[in-house]
């Protein structure tokens, strides 16, 4: 067993360490201390004490990955899945115990880094931990098709995360027995699937375009509803009491929670007074957009860059005279100097908002502002900016989009004192 001392620890790429886990770092490793170095380490819990072999030497922090535990949480399982599979980091953990870590680093983050303590502790509400996921991008390579292992292109087996449902992952089987039998060169496979699983499809990138009979044999894959890049799924969700249908492509971004999509949509939507004017920026197919139409008779402009989500909110909005929606990158719609709404609900990439997008929200001045967030660090980091231009944090709630795995969906409700 090799310690390391701080001025050498860079020199020691491969050695074990014996370490005691003090706190879950964002990403999905935990921190530990040699010596005062930073050590982050994967497959580890805060309070374990375990042996770990460095793998990577970043600037000032090791990387290491747990080889045994010599002291045990009492919220450690056993893990029947690669652990280092896409979507398992957090797989070894309790399930409770996965969300009173999530909520410790969305604490941390903001504080670390917007240097803002939050009002109180944020609940994560729980999702099943198995089947919940309504979107996916499949890797295939060879005869293969799975997720990747974390930090490679090595695939890994789909089925045996139990993040897909088993009636998915069978026709995920038959469409790649299919692929094989017409001998095409598949490398990515794109899935979306609405909340019952009525409706799935699937897209492919190949190589080489597929001809016009074999896309006929992929989509009569027992179990498909829609192939190719034009497949749409329908999505039905009750908001407010309201019932609204929304078309999603299969290339466009939709939350990928089953189980969560409903009780997200009607928490944000919630926070929506009714008949208030509202502009949903970075609205996608029109989930937050049109909940809000429907269930609170709000007006609402909705603004969308990409092309394919776009032309979802476009479509959905039109059986709603109260929105409309709009096909633009977001900093332009904001540089145009648009009315201030009553509420603004922004929902960004996992990046955060770019500066001039939050310059043009600042100078918006909405009275409430609501933060949609699958990345809780740029969320802090944008947060920092509003509240020093006049907002104020509300309430700060979290949604496990993501079971098993580090990232937490995050909504915060600023408003602002300067109104």
């Amino acid at each position: 067993m090799v310690r390391l001392k701080a001025d050498t620890a860079m020199k020691h790429l491969g050695d074990s360490l014996t370490l005691t886990i003090e706190k879950p770092a964002a990403g999905g490793r935990m921190i530990a201390r040699l010596d005062g170095q930073i050590v982050l380490v994967g497959g580890a819990i805060p309070g374990e004490r375990v042996t770990a072999r460095v793998e990577r030497v970043g600037k000032g922090v090791l990387y290491a990955a747990t080889e045994s535990v010599e002291q045990a949480s009492p919220d450690r399982r056993p893990v029947t899945s690669d652990p280092e599979c896409g979507g398992c980091l957090y797989a070894h953990v309790n399930y409770d115990r996965q969300l009173a870590l999530k909520s410790e680093v969305i604490a941390d983050a903001f504080v670390r880094i917007g240097k803002l303590p939050l009002p109180e502790r944020v609940a994560v509400t729980p999702s099943p931990e198995e089947g919940y996921r309504m979107r996916a991008r499949l890797h295939m390579r060879g005869a293969r098709y799975g997720f990747f292992r974390e930090g490679t292109h090595d695939i890994c087996d789909a089925r045996a995360t139990k993040q897909l449902l088993p009636a998915t992952c069978d026709v995920l089987d038959r469409l790649s027995a299919a692929i094989r039998s017409l001998g095409l060169d598949v490398r990515e496979i794109e899935l979306s699937e609405n909340a019952d699983a009525s409706n799935r499809a699937m897209s492919l990138e190949t190589s080489a375009a597929i001809d016009v009979q074999s896309s006929r044999r992929l989509a009569e894959t027992e179990g498909l509803t829609g192939f190719g890049s034009d497949a749409m799924v329908t999505e039905k969700v009750t908001v407010g009491g309201a019932d609204i249908s929304l078309r999603r492509s299969v290339l466009a971004f939709f939350q990928g929670n089953r189980y969560l999509l409903g009780t997200l949509v009607n928490h944000v939507v919630e926070q929506v007074p009714r008949g208030a004017t509202l502009v949903d920026l970075y609205a996608g197919a029109g989930l937050f957009a049109i909940g809000a139409a429907a269930a609170r008779e709000a007006r609402v402009r909705a603004v969308e860059g990409d092309r394919v989500s776009a032309a979802d909110l476009i479509a959905n909005a039109g059986a709603y005279e109260t929105v409309e929606a709009m096909r633009q990158p977001v900093e332009t719609f904001l540089a145009a100097a648009p009315k201030p709404p009553d509420v603004l609900i922004v929902d960004p990439p996992r990046t955060g908002m770019s500066r001039e997008a939050l310059d043009g929200v600042i100078r918006l001045r909405a009275p409430k502002v609501i933060y949609v967030s699958c990345d809780v660090a740029t969320l802090a980091r944008d947060a920092r900016r509003l509240v020093d231009a006049g907002y104020r944090i509300e309430q700060a709630g979290a949604f496990d989009l993501f079971p098993n795995t580090p990232h937490v969906e995050t909504v915060v409700i600023l408003e602002n004192v300067r109104v």
